[in-house]
């Protein structure tokens, strides 16, 4: 398993106080081994809990820790997109304060990274509500039929991609379905997209799943 250059881990945060401390150690650690080089930035999305105070607390103690605050509560996909233009290392993987997956689950994509540009996390099992998941399968079914990817969970909260290429992309989602739209815009530029099995801590809540 060799050690990427450098990584910044996006974590998405809305309120996530009672989550987030152990977002950022095990994000902190996972990043540590798999890279030479990290930061982890976390994206307050207009928190109304005590997120920012416990994210603020780790960002003035540890030089690897950065915060990013919205006024306002913009959405999931506008949280991504301001973590995306905030990434100074040349990977980035990008997940939520939530830790739907395991931040370790990180060294399983490292071997795909050599011929890959963009890596998917695939959930086993799938969560989330029964709207949200029929949503999600007619949006993974489109990237297939269409586009004749094999990806089959596209908005999960897990995925490790180039900055050099989500960086030239024009996103522009700001809900859950920024992952289906990030998987689309890099098929359609080109790059080369690789699925890996990752287990689901917990099902996404409601709330995260439709601001």
């Amino acid at each position: 398993m060799s050690a990427l250059a450098g990584l910044s881990v996006v974590l998405a945060c809305f309120n996530e106080e009672h989550n987030l401390e152990r977002a950022v150690r095990s994000s902190a650690a996972a990043a540590g081994e798999a890279s030479d080089d990290y930061e982890v930035i976390v994206v307050d999305d207009g928190s109304r809990d005590g997120s920012l105070p416990v994210a603020s607390h780790f960002a003035r103690r540890d030089p690897h820790v950065r915060l990013l605050v919205h006024a306002g509560t913009r959405g999931y996909g506008a949280a991504v997109r301001t973590g995306i233009g905030a990434a100074r290392m040349p990977w980035i993987l990008l997940t939520d304060a939530g830790l739907p997956v395991d931040p370790h689950e990180l060294e399983n994509f490292l071997p795909l990274t050599a011929d890959a540009d963009l890596v998917v996390g695939r959930r086993t099992p799938r969560g989330g509500p029964f709207t949200w998941r029929l949503g999600a399968g007619a949006r993974n079914l489109l990237v297939r039929r269409v586009l004749g990817a094999a990806v089959h969970d596209a908005d999960c909260a897990f995925k490790l991609v180039r900055r050099e290429l989500v960086g030239g992309l024009p996103l522009s989602s700001n809900g859950v379905a920024i992952g289906t739209e990030l998987v689309v815009r890099a098929l359609v530029a080109g790059a080369r997209v690789r699925e890996v099995e990752v287990p689901l801590l917990w099902p996404a809540s409601v709330a995260d799943d439709v601001r």
